[in-house]
């Protein structure tokens, strides 16, 4: 008798299960906060992956997470590993290649055009080169990388997933980038390989970096890129940002690199092939030498003013420590600026393209 009656008592939970998951299924799905995707995947991927140096085993298991992230989201979307080397100094001076194996991955939406917006973030974590440079910690097994770079993937991965089932003119390639903290080994490698054609009909590329240290947001174009497009993408980041509410600027330069133009990272590689840019970054240009390296100001938390490549800082216990609520914010406002930009730039249709073309 007991067993019968726990048998009975088993089935009616079964089926009020059954019911509950029904009636949940049946309300809509309500769209996630902006910038929550964004701020779920960097500290996964921070989580999950530290020491994803440029051909380390966590940079492979990386490079797949993401791209099953973008299959699940509907993206045609694979992984492109190439061969590579980089310079490591000995204690003693001495110097010799280490080779190794980069990989990206690569996820893109077809518009109706043939011209395309690239949405790129490098994945990799610091690798040190030099002996001296493992001595002070830099880089490592041990990096989480939540500033430079997850920070810079999950917004790239909510952009693609907002943007998923809106048809657009131009297409879209979101690209996470291997071996940038070793010279852009990767950029260098992707650009390379565009065609002739490919490199004519990119827009723009939009490059997303350490979003979370630094004390502002800024957007800078390349020095080759036309002022028309630069009003487009940079100076129209910056109205949208200001309609928000959200501190940001634009660079104020330094000798090298005039006013409003980005200083460093993989955006570099395409401007200098003419490729028009637009680099989103978290910095402090008021501060150092006006080159963009100085993040924030001196403190006791962050006594160098910086925590690119440095484990000890850039990890999420230390930056939700001592810059509470600053993950969700900066993830909300880089979302809140670039997905009303790429709309425009990639021309979204505000109705479908059949019922455009039935007009």
């Amino acid at each position: 008798m007991l067993s019968r009656y726990c048998l009975r008592v088993g089935l009616l939970i079964a089926a009020l299960g059954s019911v509950v998951s029904v009636s949940v299924a049946a309300k809509p799905v309500k769209e996630a906060p902006m910038g929550q995707f964004a701020a779920n995947q960097i500290r996964h991927i921070a989580t999950y992956f530290p020491g994803r140096m440029a051909g380390s085993p966590a940079e492979l298991l990386a490079a797949e997470y993401l791209k099953q992230q973008f299959i699940e989201m509907g993206y045609p979307a694979d992984t492109r590993t190439f061969d590579a080397r980089y310079l490591y100094t000995n204690k003693d001076t001495s110097e010799n290649w280490r080779k190794i194996s980069v990989t990206s991955v690569i996820a893109s939406k077809n518009g109706d055009d043939p011209k395309q917006i690239i949405i790129m973030a490098h994945f990799d974590t610091y690798t040190p080169t030099s002996d001296n440079e493992v001595d002070n910690n830099l880089g490592g097994l041990t990096l989480q990388g939540v500033d430079d770079n997850a920070s810079g993937v999950g917004v790239m991965l909510e952009l693609a997933q907002r943007m998923k089932s809106i048809p657009t003119t131009y297409s879209l390639r979101f690209v996470a980038i291997g071996g940038e903290e070793l010279k852009s080994l990767g950029a260098k490698n992707y650009l390379n390989r565009m065609t002739q054609e490919e490199r004519d009909n990119t827009v723009l590329l939009i490059n997303l970096d350490s979003l979370i240290t630094g004390d502002r947001l800024y957007f800078h174009s390349g020095r080759n890129t036309a002022p028309e497009i630069a009003k487009q993408s940079r100076d129209r980041a910056l109205s949208i940002a200001h309609r928000y509410g959200i501190d940001a600027a634009i660079n104020p330069g330094s000798a090298e690199y005039p006013k409003g133009t980005g200083c460093c990272s993989d955006q570099k590689v395409f401007d200098e092939a003419k490729i028009p840019v637009m680099a989103v970054e978290a910095t402090n240009w008021s501060l150092g030498e006006k080159d963009g390296y100085q993040q924030r100001a001196v403190s006791p938390n962050f006594p160098q003013g910086v925590t690119w490549h440095r484990p000890q800082y850039d990890n999420l216990q230390y930056l939700e420590t001592h810059l509470p609520g600053r993950l969700e914010k900066r993830s909300h406002d880089t979302v809140q600026v670039l997905l009303p930009l790429i709309k425009e730039l990639a021309q979204a249709y505000t109705e479908t393209p059949l019922e455009k073309k039935n007009k």
